[in-house]
């Protein structure tokens, strides 16, 4: 071919190659950077014929990822502040209400006439009847007396949590006080659950959730979103008010259910004031507005009775939303953002599995700091990029979206246990002892169990034990140096998910001499 046929050829080729290139989107590497660590191991030894463990420690590189943000943007995001990041509150304020007692307390540091003058001008600023009464007097005083450090806690906490409740409370027309119910509901946690199956910050049931539009599936619990829930709130108690055309009686129904007050009604011959109908009400409702109002109360004269908030979690301000274009994982957020997988869970409680999805018709959200927010924006196409290759490379079948089931009713089989029963549908042990009313950890064959699973029924059907379970169960006893992790690799195929599950931990800490379930089936 002559020399002037083969030129044109090969300019044609050089510049369907260089389009090529340019068609492809040019998608920028996640920067990294090296830093050391100390890396400490348990090694064994011989020495004198006898083997011994001893820690070697040595110093090692490790990259972790150096995402930038763009400095300008930086610039205006606001500062945010650290707390802890679980609530352990739940069971403390719920047992309060449960257990409420309204004998007279010694509390000289508030004189009844004081409380007095200071509950009328409560009245005369809240649409709710804050009457004294030495029930209500007694509520406040123990309050004040034996519960001061887990309400400088919720106070922390409510900082996040009231800007957000106030701004849909407005937005209804509702009384702004409202926002105190939720402290009385979860104490401030959005993935709290009731003995009975209620679920978050204002304890939505199952198919309440459902009639005010919270869904659940196997990823999101949106009985677990803070805003979404709080909307839902927001209608049920405008349609409470609606029916009672009274506040007090509006709370005691968002307690008991709407039945139970109107029952009261009927058996108090017609009476329609809370107080005088208390003694036909549920003993949990019986004590729900007197708490509420005792919470109020403390909450608006915190600084006359001293208190001292602890620090807040992030404020809510401080956050931001993006809206994901592609599945992502927690614990590939944290790993990409530096942060807490922790202080992801809070910003993002309603995702039960860690994992959200990108499904038709549905606007998952994910929830940041302001300093974050600008390192995932400014990063997003890399960290898609890289998401996608890690899911490729993992190869594993997320689970499919399913609805989840109200409740079972599951009946005890021969070989079974708390722990085995927890495990298959995706619950703690002792969950299944509050939904039953259990005192121990005995159950009996052929006993009956109330279960709200969090599991689809492929898993737990999957998950169901053989009938050679019994030859495969043994007990572990924790050493010193063991961890959760640790132990798992001596057993192949248990994760330290399982044996949390099967043994009702919620942490991490192991003490020696634990004896801990092990289940392989």
């Amino acid at each position: 071919m002559k020399l002037n046929k083969i030129l044109p050829l090969m300019l044609l080729l050089a510049c369907s190659m260089s389009f090529a290139q340019q068609g492809k989107k040019n998608v920028k590497k996640l920067n990294t950077k090296k830093v050391q660590v100390v890396d400490s191991i348990k090694v064994s030894k011989i020495a004198e014929e006898l083997p011994s463990t001893v820690v070697a420690t040595g110093i090692k590189d490790t990259v972790i990822f150096d995402l930038k943000d763009m400095a300008l943007a930086r610039k205006k995001d606001s500062l945010w502040l650290k707390e802890l990041y679980k609530s352990d509150l739940f069971e403390d304020v719920y047992n309060s209400v449960t257990n409420q007692e309204y004998g007279m307390v010694d509390y000289d540091e508030l004189p009844t006439e004081v409380l007095k003058q200071r509950l009328k001008e409560l009245d005369a600023r809240t649409p709710f009847k804050v009457e004294y009464n030495p029930s209500l007097e007694s509520v406040i005083k123990q309050y004040l007396k034996n519960r001061r450090g887990t309400l400088e806690r919720l106070m922390g906490l409510s900082e996040y949590y009231f800007p957000m409740f106030e701004q849909e409370l407005d937005k209804n027309n509702l009384p702004l006080e409202l926002k105190y119910l939720a402290v009385i509901e979860s104490a401030l946690n959005p993935r709290a659950q009731s003995r009975v199956g209620a679920t978050g910050l204002w304890q939505f049931m199952y198919p309440t959730g459902k009639m005010f539009g919270l869904d659940v599936s196997s990823y999101v619990d949106e009985r677990s979103d803070p805003i979404m829930a709080t909307e839902a709130a927001c209608k049920y108690l405008k349609s409470l008010n609606n029916s009672f055309n009274d506040w007090d009686l509006a709370l005691a129904a968002y307690n008991s259910g709407p039945g139970n007050v109107s029952k009261a009604i009927r058996r108090s011959g017609g009476k329609t004031n809370y107080w005088n109908l208390r003694e036909y009400l549920p003993r949990e409702t019986a004590g729900y507005v007197p708490a509420f109002l005792a919470t109020m109360y403390i909450f608006e004269y915190a600084t006359e009775h001293g208190f001292k908030k602890q620090s807040a979690r992030i404020p809510y301000v401080a956050t931001d939303t993006i809206k994901v274009k592609q599945q992502i994982t927690l614990d590939q957020v944290a790993k990409l953002t530096n942060l807490d997988r922790e202080e992801l869970e809070f910003l993002n409680p309603s995702y039960k599995l860690g994992i959200i999805p990108v499904i038709k018709d549905e606007n998952y959200m994910l929830r940041l700091p302001l300093t974050a927010v600008g390192t995932f924006v400014n990063n997003e196409e890399a960290i898609y990029s890289f998401v996608q290759e890690e899911q490729e490379e993992a190869e594993k079948t997320m689970p499919e979206l399913y609805e989840q089931p109200e409740k079972i009713r599951y009946r005890v089989k021969r070989g079974d246990y708390l722990g085995r029963i927890a495990e298959r549908y995706g619950v703690g042990v002792s969950q299944i002892k509050n939904w039953n009313s259990m005192r121990s950890n005995t159950v009996k064959v052929g006993q009956n169990l109330i279960i709200y699973p969090k599991k689809s029924s492929q898993d737990i059907a999957s998950s169901a034990p053989s009938q050679s379970s019994s030859s495969s169960e043994r007990t572990y006893t924790v050493r010193s140096g063991d961890s959760l992790w640790s132990i798992s690799q001596k057993f192949p195929g248990v994760s330290v998910q399982n044996i949390k599950k099967w043994n009702d931990i919620s942490g991490t800490n192991l003490k020696p001499g634990t004896k801990l379930k092990i289940y392989k089936g």
